[in-house]
């Protein structure tokens, strides 16, 4: 069993449009990088219960890139997505109202081949640039 990893940002959105930032896959290929020497060209989302994610992800330089996929789990708007990836781990995301503000949360299960502080790393900064896209539109 893999260890659960916490990830959290706050937006100041209502979490309807929260949801709509962090679903549609005009808006993932915006803000889908942990820094600004990668980036997200394309992004599929079939958002239903059994639909399928496809992100690719890409340095800019074109030196590494992967594709990012699972299937959802579970997708009650504006509260609650899961998605089951391709190697069986969950990451679970639920969208909170406070005020005007929306709590975002992702638990994710942690792969083996990395160290999980760098997983929790990189999975934040990716969030952190979500928030980042938040705010600018």
């Amino acid at each position: 069993m893999s260890e659960e990893v916490t990830i959290n940002t706050t937006v100041i959105s209502s979490p309807e449009r929260a949801w709509q930032a962090f679903t549609s896959a005009d808006a993932i290929t915006e803000w889908n990088h942990a820094s600004p020497d990668w980036h997200c060209p394309r992004a599929e989302v079939d958002l239903r219960k059994g639909g399928k994610h496809f992100a690719r992800m890409e340095a800019r330089d074109g030196s590494f890139g992967f594709d990012f996929t699972g299937i959802y789990d579970e997708v009650d708007p504006p509260h609650a997505l899961t998605l089951r990836l391709d190697d069986g781990r969950r990451a679970r995301t639920t969208f909170e109202a406070d005020g005007d503000r929306t709590r975002v949360q992702t638990v994710f299960d942690a792969e083996t081949m990395n160290p999980v502080e760098m997983q929790r790393d990189g999975w934040q900064a990716i969030l952190d640039s979500y928030a980042a896209y938040v705010a600018r539109t």
